[in-house]
This record gives C-alpha cells, sequence and structure tokens, in this order.
C-alpha cells in the first residue's frame, strides 16, 4: 500500500502580503521556517523511500527543512508547480481584483467557468496531477512518499480522491502552510485518511 505525504509549503513573505505567487517566488518568512522544522520533526518516525517537490524555491527550501539530516532521496517533478497565474503574477489580491474584476470573480465563484490566456486553467492543474498520480502509482506501489507542493496543487489532489467537480474546489478544509494531508492508496483507490491537519503545530 503507498501512502503520500502530502505538504504545502510554509508561510511566504507574499503570502503575508496576500501577493499571487504562482511560478513566481518568494522567500520563506521565519513562521514558515520554524512551521517546516517542527512538520520535519513531527514525521521523524515515519520511513520515506523519497520526497518529490515542486521546482519552485519555496516548496524546495521547505521539502530541505523537513527532510533535515536524513539521508532521503530528494526530487523534483514540475507536475506539482502550483497553478500559472499569468499576469497576476506578482500582484496583491486587492490590485487583481480592481485590474481583472470578471477574471477575479469567476476564480473564486465558479472555478469551473475560469479562463486565461496567459496562464492555466484548473483542468490544466487537474489534468497534469492526475498524470503525475498515475505515473507515482506505477513506480512506486507501497511505501512512504513525501510530496511538497502548493496550494491549489492539493486543492486539487481532493478533487482527484473524491471524484469531485472543479466547481468544489474551494470547498473546506482551507490548506495553510506545511498542513499535511495523507493519501492511502491501494488497487486503483485514493482514500483520504488526513486532511490539512496542522498537529505539529500545536
Amino acid at each position: 500500500m503507498l501512502h503520500l505525504y502530502v505538504v504545502r509549503h510554509g508561510q511566504t513573505e507574499w503570502n503575508v502580503e496576500k501577493r499571487s505567487q504562482g511560478r513566481l517566488d518568494s522567500s520563506l518568512t521565519e513562521k514558515g521556517i520554524n512551521d517546516a522544522v517542527l512538520l520535519g520533526e513531527w514525521l521523524d518516525d515515519t520511513e520515506f523511500s523519497q520526497i518529490i517537490s515542486s521546482p519552485s524555491l519555496r516548496t524546495m527550501e521547505t521539502a530541505k527543512l523537513i527532510k533535515g539530516g536524513r539521508q532521503i532521496p530528494l526530487s523534483t517533478d514540475e507536475r506539482l508547480m502550483e497553478i500559472h497565474l499569468g499576469p497576476w503574477q506578482g500582484m496583491t489580491e486587492s490590485e487583481i481584483k480592481e485590474k481583472f474584476p470578471e477574471e477575479f470573480d469567476l476564480y473564486w465563484n465558479q472555478p469551473d467557468a475560469y479562463v486565461t490566456k496567459l496562464g492555466e486553467t484548473f483542468a490544466d492543474v487537474k489534468n497534469r496531477l492526475a498524470l503525475f498520480l498515475d505515473d507515482l502509482e506505477k513506480n512506486i506501489p507501497d511505501g512512504n512518499v513525501l510530496i511538497v507542493t502548493h496550494g491549489v496543487v492539493i486543492k486539487t489532489l481532493y478533487l482527484l480522491c473524491r471524484g469531485a467537480s472543479i466547481r468544489e474546489i474551494w470547498n473546506p478544509p482551507y490548506i495553510d502552510g506545511t498542513s499535511l494531508t495523507i493519501v492511502e492508496i491501494s488497487e486503483d483507490q485514493r482514500k483520504l485518511v488526513a486532511e490539512a491537519s496542522l498537529e505539529h503545530r500545536k
């Protein structure tokens, strides 16, 4: 049986500023660093065959902090990158709402109808994540794998596990920095056994 331990990167400076990151990057805050270290300590007794991270700097830094001094192979996969937000990247939420009011409304209130010419749709993210999961299941039938990725990717993972539609992507839970989601995979079934857990921060 395969268990995926899926983590969102730690809090970044742009998270605090409510600035969209997408494929751009900003540094982890002190809180983001501390939370990642705490998660690494909380997972210290869990043996991982490997760590797969989005290649973004914030996820790689988070992955290395969780890994600590343990000898676990760490690789990257572009299919784990955050949704490409085109011209929104680097802009604050209020700036996006002002300059792209219709798209902003669709993004949050009708995600299945959200379209963009210069970035990705939620369907694009869903398709690439589905391929990633299929490849993972074929190549790693059992054990524990740590995956470090982004908020929209984890939200999309929930949809794939539940067989839900894109319009449900913003349903709870909220995916906080360093939150842990655990997926159990066996016989082509994907079961969420922990959702956005923050036990390590208590």
